[in-house]
């Protein structure tokens, strides 16, 4: 049986990972009515949803979801696309419009930001979803399965590495401004550490030994792994090779030494994500919250001496 498409509105449609959620929006049926985005060069939404109404004010785009409700017109989803600093505000706004939301990661910033959602979550009888799209890669669901099918008490040595070159631009905009971002961690480091989370448990311990705004590095442990990582914006981190054949971005993950690929299989995450939600079948908050108290954590931290479990491209930084 057809359902009835689904009501969607969505902010920060200016940002570069919108046009995913844009996609999904339409490769499930459903019909985005209203866009926000305080800068207008947007017309990405041609090619999805033209008849779509377009905000570059908050203001006026709250007056319009009032118009539409008073017009007996529902607004069932609002996709949160803006800067991370911003999505707690407007998950609420999503809530005290009586839609579900659904977030970009990181959903919060502060693990205590998670609480007072869920908070209004019961108050509203709406949900927060965020996007975890790895969760749906297929290899990263064998590998899972290879992990809890395996000895319970196995602990897995990971070393995480991912380099992905970023311009002068980065730091001037807010993702370069760790109150707004959460830092290098937090940007492009999250959706790791949930992947890691899901597959080898709850963390143990964690201790940062480098910090800054363009790179980080760490060790972590979890129930089931010994995890060596760094993450790094800085294009004089990528290996000879890659910046032999012209690459900006470098991404390895290793199992007890042996190379974990994942490269292919992404272009149609978002999508599955948005089928898993609609189904009611969606990740919520506290699928979020590991993820974001390990990202707070490691950006609070004061880095330790490099000594132990380090990883080893940091051992020339200075």
């Amino acid at each position: 049986m057809n359902r009835e498409p689904k009501n969607f509105g969505l902010i920060g449609i200016a940002g570069y990972i919108a046009v995913r959620h844009l996609r999904a929006i339409k490769d499930t049926g459903n019909r985005l009515l209203a866009s926000l985005d305080k800068f207008d060069s947007v017309g990405i939404i041609d090619s999805y949803f033209p008849e779509s109404d377009f905000f570059v004010e908050f203001e006026r785009y709250d007056r319009h979801f009032e118009k539409l409700k008073r017009n007996g017109i529902k607004i069932d989803y609002v996709t949160i696309c803006s800067p991370n600093y911003l999505h707690d505000a407007h998950i609420r706004f999503a809530l005290r419009h009586k839609a579900d939301a659904i977030c970009e990661k990181p959903v919060v910033l502060n693990p205590w930001n998670i609480d007072a959602l869920g908070e209004i979550e019961r108050e509203t009888g709406q949900r927060v979803y965020t996007i975890l799209q790895l969760r749906h890669h297929p290899e990263i669901i064998k590998l899972r399965e290879r992990i809890i099918n395996g000895p319970k008490d196995k602990i897995y040595d990971i070393d995480l590495t991912y380099i992905t070159s970023r311009g002068n631009w980065y730091f001037i905009s807010w993702k370069g401004d760790l109150q707004k971002s959460g830092g290098v961690a937090t940007n492009i480091g999250v959706h790791f550490f949930d992947m890691l989370g899901w597959i080898f448990g709850e963390t143990v311990s964690s201790t940062v030994h480098l910090l800054k705004n363009d790179k980080a590095a760490g060790f972590m442990t979890l129930k089931n792994a010994r995890i060596r990582w760094f993450l790094s914006l800085d294009s004089n981190d990528l290996p000879a090779a890659a910046r032999e054949k012209g690459k900006r971005t470098h991404r390895s993950i290793t199992v007890n030494g042996e190379e974990f690929e994942f490269s292919e299989g992404f272009t149609e995450l978002h999508t599955i994500t948005y089928q898993e939600i609609l189904a009611g079948r969606g990740y919520g908050l506290e699928d979020s919250r590991q993820s974001v108290e390990t990202v707070y954590g490691i950006r609070n931290s004061v880095p330790a001496a490099m000594k132990g479990d380090y990883h080893p491209a940091i051992k020339n930084i200075k």
